[in-house]
């Protein structure tokens, strides 16, 4: 008997529903940074931006998944970039503003990775 990979257990389409609910975070995040004035002269915050969008981008509409285990694979390949560009966020968010929506910008970007990292690699149940 084979053992079925990781990626083709039959909670895969739930998982990628789950980031894909997540991903609607990171693009109010996104969006949210994008248009604050703060990112016209911070090369670091519009890094931020890129980064984040390449994820959204890279894993693309949910509408358009035919292939579950490539979503998964796709988002766990982007999943260091979007860790970097939340960190880097955290970092220099002081910086940049220490206004309330900076902060929960902040939270709410941690918040999406955390739980993104935990369903791409899903811990054995």
């Amino acid at each position: 008997m084979t053992v079925p990979d990781a990626n083709d257990r039959p909670d895969a389409h739930d998982r990628v529903e789950a980031i894909d609910r997540q991903v609607a975070h990171l693009w109010m995040v996104r969006t949210f940074l994008k248009h604050a004035d703060e990112a016209e002269d911070d090369e670091e915050l519009r890094s931020v931006v890129r980064d984040i969008y390449d994820f959204i981008l890279a894993v693309g509409p949910i509408d358009q998944v035919q292939d579950d285990a490539g979503y998964l694979k796709m988002a766990k390949k982007k999943l260091s970039k979007l860790r970097k560009a939340t960190e880097l966020y955290e970092e220099i968010q002081p910086e940049v503003s220490g206004h309330t929506n900076f902060v929960m910008a902040a939270k709410s970007l941690r918040l999406a990775l955390d739980r993104i990292s935990e369903l791409v690699v899903p811990r054995d149940r």
